[in-house]
């Protein structure tokens, strides 16, 4: 049975009493106003509530058709049907074009009523559900919901607030899983075109003669099995954010095409002889060093530069190790809910092992590890170090001599010093050796022996 709030305002009360007793028995509440202004006020006390507006043309203090605009500020959601006594073609196209959902003729009309009523209640149901889910994408994706404590992710974080209200184009560095896609969705959900589509392309999950096409369209006959003309995912994003990630992956034909958008808003797709217009915003990621590519001559120099006006590094997992702690919190609270199972949290000792592992796939590999180990874990326990995978194991001397800031024994601190080193050079031995002053294979050594270096296989 249908249910919902409906609103009728007429001013003929028989008539008022009578739709609303034939709506209630549908299941429908039902509130009645007998002119404009008492009409008005209802609504806006029930705005959240009332589906469809069913109201009289003619009333005592105003016309339907001129009152719908009314109706739709107090009530967006809402959809609005009008009644009149003498209905004509012209009537009703005024009506239809000023917004209303349908226009009918007072009379024996009762069984068309229910119908187009329970359909203009099930738009605005759809309506709210669409909205309700924009809402909830929109917090999902928000800056304040990036989960993290450190001041890398803080510092990031700042930058890209300060990027996201304009439209200047935004390059996002940093290697795979780090949350360069989690970025760009917030760039545009703080923007000004948050409400029109976000595309998200990933240029490495296309084989490289079809990118084009998917990116561009393309026109009936420009090749063969090209049957119907295609829209191309510039054109679904516009108004909106084109996200294009692992960017460096484009063929250098297609970056001159890309150059020719953001220089012109505008593209030629294939098969066709003229330009397409587009109103978009390009956010990029990429996890290679994109001007060392253009200076090696596998990426556009001049693309390069229009994409990076504004650069924002995301830095991986393992130069944050105090977003460990939060992140595991909420992977594990996830997978518990997914799994229907109650795990408490982690133990001391998987914790520091977490923190204390070099996470080369980053944030999402934490999340991979953290499924697993909630599936093989006991509920009602606490997650403990054995549920971890073997490499978590292979480093037992780094955990010891790294976790405990108060040692001060030579050895903690020459290893705390390499550790220190080999971060900041991303993983450099060559580079980390010249800058410690020993041999590259004193310092394999040292790795080893303080359990720092990443088991191979």
């Amino acid at each position: 049975m249908p249910t919902g709030t409906l609103l009728i305002i007429d001013d003929e009360a028989r008539l008022r009493q009578l739709l609303a007793r034939v709506l209630e028995l549908e299941g429908y509440t039902v509130l009645q106003a007998p002119d404009a202004t008492r009409g008005l006020e209802t609504l806006e006390q029930h705005a959240a509530d009332v589906l469809v507006v069913i109201s009289d043309v003619k009333l005592p203090d105003g016309h339907g058709v001129d009152l719908i605009p009314r109706f739709r500020a107090k009530a967006p959601e809402a959809e609005i049907v009008l009644l009149t006594a003498f209905g004509t073609i012209p009537d009703g196209v005024q009506a239809m074009k000023a917004g209303a959902f349908d226009y009918l003729t007072k009379g024996d009309f009762e069984q068309q009523l229910i119908v187009v009523v329970e359909r203009a209640a099930e738009k605005a149901r759809l309506r709210r559900r669409v909205l309700e889910l924009e809402r909830r994408v929109g917090q999902q994706y928000r800056f304040e919901s990036m989960i993290g404590e450190s001041g890398e992710l803080r510092r990031v974080q700042q930058l890209a607030r300060q990027v996201a209200p304009t439209d200047s184009t935004v390059l996002l560095e940093g290697p795979t899983g780090s949350g360069k896609e989690l970025f760009a969705q917030a760039i545009h959900q703080a923007s000004e075109r948050k409400l029109k589509p976000f595309v998200a392309v990933n240029c490495s999950a296309f084989p490289k003669d079809l990118l084009e096409s998917e990116l561009f369209g393309y026109k009936k006959g420009a090749f063969t099995g090209a049957l119907t003309d295609k829209k191309g995912l510039l054109e679904e994003a516009n108004g909106g954010t084109l996200f294009l990630d692992e960017i460096g992956e484009l063929e250098l034909n297609v970056q001159a095409k890309f150059l020719r958008v953001l220089e012109t808003q505008s593209f030629t797709k294939l098969g066709d002889t003229k330009p397409t217009s587009v109103n978009v915003r390009l956010v990029a990621a990429t996890n290679r060093n994109l001007k060392q590519e253009a200076a090696e001559g596998r990426f556009r120099p001049d693309l390069y530069y229009r994409l990076s006006v504004f650069t924002i590094g995301v830095p991986p997992l393992k130069a944050r190790p105090a977003d460990v702690a939060p992140l595991a919190d909420y992977f594990l609270q996830y997978f518990a809910a997914k799994l229907q199972k109650r795990l408490p949290g982690l133990d001391a000792d998987c914790l520091r092992l977490l923190q204390h592992y070099d996470w080369p796939g980053n944030v999402r590999e934490l999340k991979n590890v953290l499924e697993r180990a909630a599936i093989l874990a006991p509920a009602d326990q606490p997650l403990t170090a054995d549920f971890l995978p073997d490499e978590f194991h292979a480093r037992p001397r780094a955990a010891g001599l790294l976790a405990n800031p108060d040692d001060e024994s030579l050895r903690a601190l020459e290893a705390r010093h390499i550790q220190r080193i080999m971060l900041n050079l991303a993983g450099n031995k060559p580079e980390a050796a010249k800058r410690l002053g020993i041999g590259l294979t004193t310092l394999y050594r040292k790795l080893q022996e303080y359990g720092l270096e990443q088991p191979h296989g």
